[in-house]
């Protein structure tokens, strides 16, 4: 993988990474607005931020006294294509696979 891959992986890892990034797929938001749903300090925050904007997942810009955050979804395609090669594996069926564990995990009581 490149080094490029590498941190969009490395910043996806993270659960509140993630997060912000479904919070920014509805539409642009200032980095007070990103910070309103976590327990965490703005700082604490705006490392999250650093980390997104570094892979180049997000960009950030100054509009009058307020930075912005906002998704850059082509950053996500060099990742989507590396995983998208191993794409010769069948999709798995998540119903289907609830089922049968629900199935296998009452046989086992």
């Amino acid at each position: 993988m490149t080094p490029v891959l590498d941190q969009v992986f490395a910043a996806l890892a993270d659960p509140t990474r993630r997060a912000i990034l479904s919070m920014l797929l509805e539409d642009d938001m200032a980095v007070t607005d990103v910070a309103e749903p976590f327990e965490m300090s703005l700082a604490a925050i705006s490392k999250h931020l650093g980390v997104l904007t570094a892979a180049g997942l997000i960009s950030q810009e100054k509009r009058g006294r307020v930075k912005w955050c906002k998704l850059e979804p082509d950053a996500l395609r060099g990742a989507s294509v590396w995983m998208q090669s191993f794409g010769q594996f069948e999709a798995v069926n998540l119903d289907a696979f609830e089922k049968f564990l629900a199935v296998e995990l009452s046989d086992d009581s």
